[in-house]
């Protein structure tokens, strides 16, 4: 891969799996010092071997603990990043989670828990990076923007889903968060955009492909009939972090083959 993000520094919140580790390999092999977040201590393991895997590859990066529903947290994880190579470039704010329940039986802790990573994370480490980047303004050695954020969302910022209130509410509050600030930030050249994936094939949603069966069945509503990979959101990571996305901003990019397409409607409804 051609390094488009040669020495800029980018955050990725939940990196040590799944999207979060395919989006941090990708930014690395695309030339950027990447910093593999991860929420738990005991998740460090998982993050040193997201990072053993890519400096095996000649990328650059490290590891960092911080639980992103913390302000305290999320202070400390850019103050150390920022300390150490005296800046940020780009933020992924991908750390997300799922406490699924009947609506009925939803309980506040479950709810709170799920805004508070997805929603109240994505809040708290965009507003970090948003303030590095004003600090620094644009330095066209690095690239043509101020500063990059990439909000992970979902389809599920436009399709409800019965049995995860919680989540669907974080990814459609994530949806406005990301425009809101674009719309306001774009003046000072700091572009902000959204990736929405459809079905990927992580550790959270193996239910969904886990068995032949689930996957035929998941593969009903996916028209392009294959299930994603977290490489597949690491490359649109890439494009949209690069100068070659320059004039995107407010954008939601979705990467579902097509799952947004309403697959249902195909032969007629």
């Amino acid at each position: 891969m051609e390094q488009k993000l040669k020495n800029q520094i980018a955050i990725i919140t939940g990196s040590s799996s799944g999207i979060g580790a395919g989006v941090a390999k990708s930014l690395a092999e695309a030339g950027a010092i990447v910093v593999i977040n991860y929420p738990l201590p005991g998740g460090l393991d998982a993050a040193n071997n997201v990072l053993d895997e890519i400096t095996g590859s000649g990328g650059k990066g490290i590891t960092f603990l911080c639980d992103v529903s913390k302000e305290e947290d999320v202070l400390k994880m850019f103050a150390a990043v920022i300390k150490e190579f005296g800046t940020v470039d780009i933020l992924v704010n991908n750390a997300g989670i799922q406490k699924d329940a009947p609506f009925e039986d939803m309980t506040l802790a479950q709810w709170n828990l799920v805004l508070g990573v997805n929603l109240t994370g994505q809040f708290l480490c965009a507003r970090e990076a948003i303030r590095e980047f004003l600090r620094r303004g644009v330095d066209d050695s690095r690239s043509k923007a101020a500063g990059k954020i990439i909000h992970m969302s979902s389809v599920h910022q436009e399709i409800p889903w019965a049995g995860h209130a919680n989540y669907a509410s974080s990814k459609g509050g994530i949806k406005l968060l990301m425009e809101s600030i674009a719309q306001e930030f774009a003046p000072k050249k700091i572009r902000i955009n959204s990736i929405c994936p459809g079905a990927i094939q992580t550790p959270i949603n193996q239910s969904a492909w886990g068995t032949a069966e689930a996957l035929k069945s998941l593969l009903t509503l996916i028209p392009y009939q294959r299930i994603g990979q977290p490489e597949d959101i690491g490359k649109a990571a890439v494009w949209l972090a690069s100068d070659d996305s320059d004039y995107i901003t407010g954008a939601s990019l979705f990467v579902d083959g097509g799952m947004t397409l309403y697959p249902g409607f195909s032969t007629n409804g």
